[in-house]
């Protein structure tokens, strides 16, 4: 990295709208989250940051930072990385993973798949690699997908701890996997998506459409089912409305349902519970088993896109968002993965399906000047 980044840069990052968190350094490390869940409740770390994998069987990437900074409402990026030799981004499109051609067909074999058998949704992605010249520094990614992002939503998390060395995660998700804060549990899932038009009043029937979307609606309440499922029984009370709201992105409509819960034990920690929830078929598919075998057979490795990434204190208080809008970029900086998904279920439409992987790889490509 440039000898000239500022001091205060961080190796982990998670701004929102409500409060950010961001950490230096690294006391130690865990790469089965269980560890890091009896390390907090013990008390004898304060805090634990970084990444879930979307493969639960996977070395997480787990680090207890020496400095922490919170701060109320999202990180304003440094002005090193807005102006001058900090500003400078050069990327290309290097290839995909898999070609589009080849992409519709796995969409085509999946929806035949769900019609005849037990599966009933997958989440199938597609992936673009990018390459920098001079290499990128990961958190002058972050600062434009926080710059671009309609919440100031981003996330970066150092992969080192799972064996990547020097990999960062960089993203900006909306979706919330499992917040706590004191004895109130919060969720906020996303399934169930169209690409934005420019045009404002199509834009306005696009959301409009999405809202009642038979097959949108049914790729949603498998994730919200899911997500009854694992939290009720840590809940003494879990409210979750009947029907999803529209939300939006810069790039997306989506269909989301606020879940609030009250804790049944104030020992449960933020970080168990993303442990318990993750995969929702919000990025996997439902039954979970049947989704991940296919997903396993058709895609490349997935790393940690479609996991997790937050942070859980000592109180047991933490947020971890859905690793989605992300791209994974290598130690040295001169190449990044980024990827995209979308949820298949019976009546899916491969060339809609593809279109909606283009338009989700628009958060990151448009904040790499692609």
């Amino acid at each position: 990295m440039c000898a000239h980044r500022p001091v205060t840069a961080p190796d982990f990052l998670l701004s929102r709208a409500h409060g950010s968190v961001r950490t230096q350094g690294s006391r130690e490390t865990f790469t089965d989250p269980w560890d890091a869940v009896d390390a907090l409740r013990s008390g004898r770390v304060e805090m634990v940051v970084g990444a879930l994998p979307f493969d639960v069987q996977a070395p997480a990437a787990l680090t207890v930072p020496e400095r922490i900074i919170r701060e109320e409402g999202p990180l304003e990026p440094h002005s090193y990385y807005r102006q001058g030799e900090g500003a400078i981004l050069h990327a290309v499109i290097a290839g995909v993973d898999p070609e589009p051609e080849e992409h519709l067909r796995r969409v085509e074999a999946a929806v035949g798949t769900i019609r005849a058998s037990k599966l009933q949704k997958v989440v199938l992605a597609r992936a673009v690699d990018i390459a920098f010249d001079p290499p990128v520094d990961p958190l002058l990614v972050a600062a434009r997908l926080i710059d671009n992002s309609y919440n100031r939503d981003g996330f970066i998390a150092d992969l080192t701890p799972a064996g990547r060395e020097g990999d960062m995660i960089v993203g900006s998700s909306p979706e919330v996997l499992v917040k706590r804060q004191g004895s109130t549990v919060t969720a906020y899932p996303l399934a169930g998506s169209a690409p934005r038009h420019v045009d404002p009043v199509l834009d306005a029937g696009v959301g409009k459409r999405l809202a009642g979307s038979a097959k949108d609606l049914e790729e949603h309440a498998y994730v919200v089912e899911h997500l009854r499922e694992k939290l009720a029984p840590y809940c003494e009370r879990l409210d979750i409305p009947g029907t999803p709201e529209v939300t939006r992105t810069n790039e997306m409509w989506h269909l989301a349902t606020p879940i609030v819960g009250t804790l049944k034990n104030p020992a449960t920690s933020a970080l168990e519970l993303a442990v318990q929830a993750h995969p929702t078929p919000a990025i996997c598919g439902t039954p979970t088993h049947a989704a991940e075998t296919l997903i396993h057979t058709a895609e490349s490795d997935r790393g940690f896109y479609a996991g997790a990434v937050g942070w859980c204190d000592s109180s047991g208080d933490g947020e971890y968002m859905v690793a989605i809008r992300c791209a994974e970029v290598a130690g040295d900086g001169t190449m990044a993965r980024a990827w995209a998904g979308g949820g298949i279920v019976a009546d899916s439409d491969p060339a809609e399906e593809l279109a909606e992987t283009s338009a989700k790889l628009r958060t990151i490509l448009r904040s790499l000047g692609l």
